[in-house]
């Protein structure tokens, strides 16, 4: 195979597997497509690139090209790429259930103008912010000082201890 379509191969591969991862199914199914068209089908990278087509086929909504290209790909030459198509072939053909609708939770559009979803709609006042309580200053020359004695006392204390344990 020729570098430059190889090339081309890796990157469309790429682009419609990370587009697929995406949610990009549009995407995908066109990037995945692309690489398809640049390689051999009956190869195992072939087989690989189509498989990932089916599930994009089937992602966004193209069961009937799904079925068909998952069905072509049950007689591959590659036996794991077989064996994987005719496991998706397996789910692909299942019955869709039906869920009971105790199941689903109904969710209300809101683009709808009126105010029927609104259940309690209360206008309060703005909270009332409360001022901070004013730091009262003491006026210094009327602190009493002259009972500071268990100051100097625990002062000689502790630099008594400070040279009896440090030598």
């Amino acid at each position: 195979m020729n570098s430059f379509i190889e090339e081309e191969f890796k990157k469309q591969y790429q682009q419609g597997k990370l587009a697929f991862e995406r949610g990009q199914y549009r995407l995908s199914v066109e990037c995945l497509e692309s690489a398809c068209k640049l390689i051999p089908q009956r190869t195992p990278q072939g087989g690989e690139v189509q498989l990932w087509l089916v599930n994009a086929y089937q992602a966004k909504g193209d069961t009937g090209r799904a079925l068909e290209l998952c069905q072509y790909l049950c007689s591959h030459p590659h036996g794991e790429t077989k064996s994987q198509a005719v496991r998706l072939l397996y789910i692909l053909q299942a019955p869709e259930l039906q869920r009971p609708s105790s199941w689903m939770t109904p969710i209300p559009d809101l683009t709808d103008s009126s105010n029927k979803y609104i259940v309690n709609q209360s206008v309060s006042s703005p909270r009332k912010i409360k001022p901070k309580p004013q730091i009262e200053l003491v006026d210094l020359s009327q602190v009493n000082t002259k009972d500071n004695s268990f100051l100097w006392l625990g002062l000689l204390v502790s630099l008594g201890a400070i040279f009896f344990f440090i030598p």
